[in-house]
């Protein structure tokens, strides 16, 4: 039984047939999207057109979209989707060895796929080596794996963005060095996330002292939901008493998709939630998860909620398939209610898991 059919442990309230139809509207929408990037990375697209903006070198959402090219491989079993899948991998590389946390989100999510069944030697040799160069680069004094500045700015920050995807990243580098570097990675994040003013997304190191960033503010949408995607990975791959942890972070009375910043008039951020669906089913799906059911039918109220209200159908001038109303970035005005190549990729994801296609434990 997968996680969210009917069963006696709890209720999937959409039919598994309808959920198998909407994971293959979004990965129809990966492939068309394939043919017209190329060798281009796709970054988000305007909600009316469809009309994607991409990146030649994939910045910090590449992963994503290696990951959804896994994702229609093993749903398709096509030979031709599996390479396409591996081309994209492989673009990855130069990641490896650059100077950022979000290697996590990049190295982690473009190969764990890879890694399970029909298991992908190069992707795993890829993400082997990115853990190693993320080990290295592993701060014992501060207990993180720092910001970085490979995308401009301070390196001595602690943002929660680059959380997920490093701690399993860590965890699978060595057997003691690095399951120690991911627990303390997470542990670090965890108490600047609880420190004053609670829920900080972000903290940087100066004068040997943490200070709250301006940016991104307490209450931004993605803050909690990738917390809660990291420490889900981390009752998985580290130690299950991490779920109780994350399980305190989970606001079941919250709308099923989120402000994408606690301010009036906020857009909604449906990556975030797409997130924290896939967050929850691996919570849910651990063995020692006291609130299993109520877990698994919070992710299921998001998940049903993402495809009847925020996915465009068939009807229309703009592709069907995709994910609506993202927010990449309100401070900065930056697609403000977009489709997000990370929102689709964990809609997608939640969707695989709930059909059986994947494990919560593979991803």
């Amino acid at each position: 039984m997968s996680a969210c059919e009917v069963g006696r442990e709890g209720v999937w309230h959409i039919e598994p047939s309808t959920a198998e139809a909407a994971l293959d509207v979004l990965l129809d929408r990966v492939a068309s999207t394939y043919s017209v990037t190329g060798q281009r990375f796709p970054l988000y697209a305007d909600g009316g057109s469809g009309a994607w903006v991409t990146t030649t070198r994939g910045s910090w959402t590449g992963g994503f979209w290696a990951g959804l090219l896994w994702l229609r491989a093993l749903r398709t079993g096509s030979h031709t989707d599996r390479s396409a899948a591996r081309t994209v991998t492989a673009q990855l590389e130069h990641w490896v060895t650059a100077d950022t946390a979000t290697r996590g989100l990049i190295l982690w999510y473009g190969t764990a796929l890879a890694a399970g069944p029909g298991r992908d030697s190069a992707a795993v040799s890829l993400r082997d080596e990115a853990a190693r160069s993320c080990l290295t680069a592993f701060d014992q004094d501060l207990g993180i794996l720092p910001w970085g500045s490979a995308f401009g700015g301070s390196r001595w920050l602690a943002r929660v963005d680059g959380v997920a995807g490093t701690v399993p990243l860590l965890a699978t580098a060595n057997a003691r060095a690095g399951m120690a570097a991911a627990r303390t990675h997470l542990d670090t994040h965890v108490a600047r996330w609880r420190a004053e003013p609670v829920g900080t997304p972000a903290w940087a190191w100066a004068a040997g002292e943490w200070t709250a960033c301006a940016q991104p503010r307490s209450g931004w949408s993605r803050g909690r939901a990738w917390l809660l995607l990291a420490l889900a990975d981390a009752a998985w791959s580290i130690d299950p008493d991490y779920g109780a942890v994350a399980e305190r972070l989970v606001d079941y009375g919250a709308a099923p998709v989120p402000s994408a910043e606690s301010i009036e008039d906020a857009p909604p951020d449906t990556s975030a939630a797409a997130i924290e669906a896939v967050a929850l089913l691996k919570l849910a799906a651990a063995a020692e998860s006291r609130h299993r059911e109520r877990l698994r039918a919070r992710a299921v109220e998001i998940v049903r909620h993402l495809v009847t209200a925020h996915v465009s159908g068939p009807d229309g001038p703009r592709p069907s398939g995709m994910l609506l109303d993202g927010c990449y970035d309100l401070e900065r005005g930056l697609a403000t209610a977009h489709e997000l190549i990370w929102g689709d990729y964990f809609l997608a994801l939640a969707l695989a898991i709930c059909t059986g296609l994947v494990a919560p434990f593979d991803t």
